[in-house]
């Protein structure tokens, strides 16, 4: 966490600027300060959207491929493992949530690699944290299951060392990443691959939220069960 300044020291920057520059200027009057908000609010839901929706076009037959895969390994009674790091770890939780308690259709078995604390906690300190996720997948994953990944870069090492690990160990694996795709988009252990190509780290964890969503749906309908999309 950021130190609070003390009052002998004069406030200079704050750490939202990047967000709302016009925060930091000196704005007299409220309304317009409101108003510039506002602005920038709906400009942001409106690159969300047109992100999301060029990003599920884009990727819609990787959905299909992925789903009925995935389908079927569900109806082998194969498990989801979902994980990822920082803001990409909560992605991870809400896609198994969605799987396991889903609004709609068949509640389907996932397990999140990053609800364990102290797995986490003793991998990362015994061992590294390279191996948090790929350690879990040795204990955890059988063949005939799923692994799902997150990462905004692509690069995440813990995340590619999971895959990989999956891979050798016959799951089904599924990469989401972001910008240019990193080492995950080149990998051969990933069987499908979603990119969100943004440089926005805002952005691209949207789209992904939103193809898993549409992933979720199109599991559902290969299992013969309604999934609102």
């Amino acid at each position: 966490m950021m130190s609070k300044p003390t009052t002998s020291e004069p406030t200079t920057s704050e750490p939202t600027g990047f967000l709302y520059p016009f925060i930091e200027a000196e704005e007299r009057d409220p309304s317009a300060l409101v108003a510039d908000l506002a602005l920038s609010a709906r400009g942001k839901m409106g690159e969300s959207r047109a992100m999301r929706a060029a990003t599920i076009e884009r990727c819609a037959d990787i959905v299909s491929q992925a789903a009925a895969a995935m389908a079927d390994c569900f109806s082998r009674g194969g498990r989801l493992l979902a994980f990822g790091n920082g803001g990409s770890a909560t992605d991870a939780e809400s896609a198994v949530g969605l799987f396991v308690q889903p609004p709609s259709g068949r509640p389907l078995p996932a397990l999140s690699l990053v609800d364990d604390r102290a797995v986490l906690t003793a991998l990362a300190n015994d061992i590294g944290f390279d191996v948090v996720f790929s350690r879990q997948v040795i204990a955890h994953g059988r063949p005939g299951d799923m692994a799902i990944g997150f990462s905004t870069s692509g690069d995440s090492r813990n995340v590619l060392r999971a895959l990989e690990e999956a891979s050798r160990r016959q799951l089904l694996t599924i990469g989401l990443c972001g910008n240019q795709g990193g080492a995950m988009a080149a990998s051969d252990a990933v069987a499908h691959c979603f990119l969100v190509r943004s440089d926005s780290i805002h952005r691209i964890q949207e789209a992904q939220d939103a193809l898993v969503l549409r992933l979720w749906s199109a599991v559902q309908h290969h299992l013969g069960e309604e999934g609102t999309p």
